[in-house]
């Protein structure tokens, strides 16, 4: 065997063990290029699947492509399928539920109670995020979200911090400001520009957008206002390796995506070979990571 380079044929073996030894991974971003934050869950989720003697194959359908996910999974191309980017009331999970295909969650879909998931815990993020800038004094803050579309079609991330920035500013009794912004720097300016008309007082800006952020810093900058000492931002549910992409570097709140992305496996492999016993769901909340993008609140210079 050894002198003719005999290798197992992977297809024979599949049809033997009646099992592919493939997981698919519905990332719908994969049409923009796999990269940043986003990349962590899927490098993390490949990476643990490889040693686990599976492979993982990227599905780039989006939320409403439900019957393409189903009729791609009777097909049996995969043993069992990852889902990213989930909504609130998700297509693609009722399908996989009537196709009887295993399946977890990177993310919750509204009723969530009986369905296998793994996902960031926005509440105590956000509740960490605002902590950290009342510490320092802030009180008059702006939240800058995903895009409205993504809020309207229930994007999980988007509507979970989007309430639980509301909920804990009101309870704290700050004077917030929330804006929804499409994923692109000049969006992210022209609501950065908007965020400081409405609140001259403004000293501290949260983001979860990173391509948006990129504008926060441009607009800040093109009126003289120092990140860090005149304005603070920080941005959630990111990661150090973006935060650095800009000056001074961003703070952030990392995302766990190496930890959900390995879970997940997990969470779909108990599945597939129960004998490894279940995988609860689980909430895990990002991490700071420090950058030079926040200071101590102090009366900002009205531009």
């Amino acid at each position: 065997m050894k002198e003719l380079g005999y290798q197992p044929n992977a297809a024979a073996r599949s049809l033997a063990a009646r099992r592919t030894h493939v997981i698919a991974l519905i990332y719908p971003e994969v049409e923009r290029g796999v990269g940043g934050t986003g990349g962590e869950f899927v490098r993390a989720a490949a990476e643990h699947a490889r040693e686990q003697g599976y492979q993982l194959v990227l599905w780039p359908f989006r939320s409403d492509e439900g019957r393409q996910v189903r009729n791609l999974a009777r097909q049996g191309m995969a043993d069992g399928v990852l889902v990213m980017e989930v909504v609130n009331d998700d297509q693609r999970i009722r399908m996989l539920e009537e196709a009887r295909v295993p399946y977890a969650m990177i993310g919750r879909t509204r009723d969530v109670e009986t369905r296998p998931s793994v996902d960031i815990d926005f509440d105590a993020t956000v509740e960490q995020a605002l902590d950290h800038l009342v510490a320092d004094g802030h009180t008059h803050i702006g939240f800058i979200n995903h895009s409205q579309a993504m809020i309207d079609a229930g994007y999980g991330p988007a509507v979970r911090a989007a309430a639980a920035f509301d909920r804990m500013t009101a309870a704290r009794g700050l004077v917030a400001l929330n804006r929804a912004c499409e994923d692109s720097p000049v969006v992210g300016r022209a609501v950065t520009a908007d965020l400081l008309a409405a609140d001259p007082e403004l000293t501290a800006i949260v983001t979860m957008n990173e391509l948006a952020t990129f504008g926060v810093y441009a607009e800040l900058q093109s009126r003289n206002l120092v990140v860090g000492q005149d304005v603070s931002v920080l941005g959630i549910v990111s990661s150090p390796g973006v935060g650095t992409l800009s000056y001074p570097p961003l703070t952030t709140m990392h995302s766990p995506g190496t930890e959900l992305g390995r879970l997940a496996v997990d969470c779909l492999l108990s599945q597939l070979h129960p004998e490894r016993g279940a995988v609860p769901n689980q909430l895990i909340p990002c991490v700071l990571e420090p950058g030079m993008s926040l200071g101590p609140a102090r009366t900002r210079r009205h531009t």
